[in-house]
């Protein structure tokens, strides 16, 4: 061994929280036994997205993605018996950040810890939410507030937390090349920082704490070099950002510090078990580069494209990096990749593009200004077009899904029920149950109190911060902090990018699409309509529309109307679109696991209408044996990631519009 010290790892975490607050509790309690470092807290969606569990749009999502937290109780629950005054907790909350941080705060408190000396991370990056999660809530100048607010706020009072994780891993899941994901991520790392400074709650004197706080949560893909360089380029601009544009002289406070989950939107449902030498490479992007190496990784696991892991699953993925850590030598080392050219040649290659998209940014008005345009959503829906494309061509190819198909049966899913977890459906009622108990047990006088407090200072110009902390000591719930703020705020529909994305596959005569599109005027024609109508609905709070909105894109390339409204949608909602709209053919988009509930209930409406002739597709992460169950319910079709091929499903809708209206099948090749 070298007789240079050992460099000291990096935080290991695993995303984790499902069902409620104790089972995640044990989840977590038994991860760190197993020697993880850090906790990473998943919250469910009506939780993201300021819902109690008792919302019409909460139905089908509690504590599905996540865990549910309503209220002071419910975060007690989570962190029982883990002293968080010793542990360093990320938590992936954003639009309802301020409200978790709070409930962390008083929870810590009540166990005797110094708020002080908390440490972790919210990652309360609003910007991402617009452009791809989509569990927004408010308008960007109030959301931009929000995160202001909460800033001066741990600066004064919390030190030691990251309280925005600007977070450009999203934005790789909704299609970004290397230069989008730097250039956006710095573009709304600036517009958080003008506005801090802006606000005039910070002294010029502590800025550079401010700028020292600042996280970034990034995304690595497989391909290798290009994400190292990408990492590399991110801390190089940061340095000169930070030290031109506010004055930084520190260069501690100047360094470029994130953490990486890596990439799932490569992850497979064909062949899953390749997933895991994807994990593995895509960990190495950033960690064998000590001069870029990231402070935390948390790894997916192997089966996520199939359904929520089982603990096994996620043990698995923190075995990785422990072998990576403690049995390699990759800590013993300077930068091995220092001096080489080749790197350096792409680095500075990633600065200069990513410079120039960042200049284009500012001069449209600011990160805030492109989000509503539209223009950061329509360029990212156009890379995501174009990558699919590519994909679908055989351009980009990918081990088991357009290259090397045969496969041996595969062991680890011969039981694929029992390959992932599932949430016991009867766990929503529970949850509620428990919820309605928490309110009327409390102190009610002082839980109105505390939110005629929270929405004066949201009307005025107050820190929202502390008004927030007193609502979590009063036993306020997410719901209601969240219909507080949207009294005063009113609430925000992104931009969906539909209809500005360009073309991203030809139509000559001959190609699949050019073939499609015939069967689409042919069936016009028979039906005697100018264009077939599609519907494209998200319903329930599943904010990740990429898939949604690539067969939205490819189904208007292919002459089809298209409908599509955007996302957090009801039953009731669709099913009214459908027949205001006159649509031949509904397609339902759920990656969250809500399908089982939704999926049945626009059904059942349909019928209810008399539309029995409008076929429902469906389409998401859905496990065999719910789409057995969809089908069997009357669904027309069910499609999965291992579909992947976007044309071919526009011919399949076609079909079974044909089908749905006794038409005879064509036998045009789709």
């Amino acid at each position: 061994m070298s007789a240079r010290q050992k460099d000291r790892p990096w935080l290991m975490r695993t995303y984790a929280g499902h069902s409620t607050a104790e089972a995640s509790n044990e989840l977590y309690r038994r991860n760190l036994a197993k020697g993880q470092t850090g906790l990473s807290v998943a919250f469910d969606l009506p939780t993201q997205t300021g819902y109690d569990p008792d919302h019409i749009l909460a139905r089908g999502e509690v504590g599905r993605v996540g865990v549910p937290v309503s209220h002071l109780g419910d975060m007690r629950r989570l962190f029982q018996d883990i002293p968080l005054e010793q542990m360093n907790t990320s938590m992936t909350i954003n639009a309802t950040a301020m409200w978790l941080l709070a409930l962390y705060q008083v929870v810590a408190e009540e166990q005797g810890a110094d708020a002080a000396k908390l440490q972790g991370t919210t990652q309360n990056d609003i910007v991402k939410e617009y452009l791809s999660r989509g569990t927004h809530v408010f308008p960007p100048g109030p959301s931009l507030r929000l995160t202001t607010d909460m800033i001066t706020y741990t600066v004064n009072h919390i030190p030691k937390w990251n309280p925005i994780n600007i977070c450009s891993y999203h934005l790789q899941e909704a299609g970004a090349t290397p230069v989008q994901e730097i250039a956006y991520a710095m573009s709304t790392a600036i517009a958080v920082l003008d506005a801090v400074r802006d606000s005039g709650q910070v002294p010029e004197e502590k800025f550079g704490d401010v700028v020292a706080r600042i996280s970034f949560f990034v995304n690595a893909g497989v391909r290798f070099i290009e994400e190292m360089c990408k990492m590399r380029a991110f801390g190089r601009i940061w340095d000169q950002v930070t030290r031109e544009r506010y004055g930084i002289t520190n260069a501690k406070q100047r360094r470029f510090r994130y953490g990486v989950q890596v990439n799932s939107l490569g992850l497979t449902e064909a062949q899953p078990e390749n997933n895991v030498q994807r994990i593995v490479l895509e960990m190495l992007a950033v960690t064998l580069s000590k001069d870029a190496r990231a402070r935390a990784v948390q790894l997916p696991a192997w089966n996520e494209a199939l359904g929520l892991p089982r603990p096994w699953d996620q043990q698995w993925s923190l075995r990785i990096q422990q072998v990576l850590a403690h049995e390699s030598d990759l800590l013993e080392y300077e930068d091995i990749f220092a001096g080489s050219h080749v790197i350096e040649a792409k680095v500075d290659a990633l600065v200069t593009e990513s410079l120039a998209e960042i200049d284009r940014i500012q001069q449209m008005g600011g990160a805030m200004a492109a989000v509503e345009s539209g223009y950061l959503k329509s360029e990212l829906v156009s890379s995501h077009a174009q990558r699919r494309a590519r994909i679908e061509g055989g351009e980009e190819k990918i081990v088991g899904v357009n290259i090397y198909e045969t496969t041996e049966p595969n062991p680890l899913t011969s039981d694929l029920d029992g390959a992932i977890m599932t949430v016991d459906p009867a766990n929503e009622a529970r949850v509620v149950a428990a919820l309605h108990e928490w309110r009327d047990n409390r102190d009610e006088a002082r839980a109105s109190e505390a939110l005629a407090a929270l929405k004066k200072a949201a009307a005025g110009t107050d820190n929202m911060m502390e008004a927030t902390v007193e609502c979590a000591r009063a036993g306020v719930t997410t719901g209601e902090w969240s219909w507080a703020l949207r009294d005063v705020f009113g609430e925000f529909r992104a931009p969906t990018g539909v209809s500005s994305a360009p073309v991203a596959v030809t139509a000559e005569a001959g190609t699949p699409l050019a073939l499609v599109r015939e069967k689409v005027a042919r069936t016009a024609r028979d039906l005697g309509t100018g264009r077939l109508r599609l519907l494209v609905g998200k319903p329930g709070l599943d904010g990740h529309s990429n898939g949604a909105e690539q067969i939205a894109v490819r189904a208007r390339d292919a002459g089809f109307e298209v409908v599509y409204q955007g996302i957090r949608l009801t039953p009731e909602q669709i099913v009214s679109a459908a027949l205001a709209e006159d649509v031949h053919c509904v397609g339902l988009s759920i990656l969250s696991g809500s399908h089982a509930e939704l999926v049945p209930d626009v059904l059942n409406r349909l019928r209810e209408a008399g539309a029995n002739d409008i076929p429902v597709i469906a389409g998401g992460i859905i496990p065999p044996a719910d789409a057995t169950a969809l089908i069997d319910a009357g669904v027309a079709a069910v499609f999965t990631p291992k579909d992947f091929g976007i044309t071919e499903i526009i011919g399949r809708i076609v079909d079974e519009i044909r089908k749905a209206n006794k038409l005879d099948p064509l036998e045009v090749p789709a």
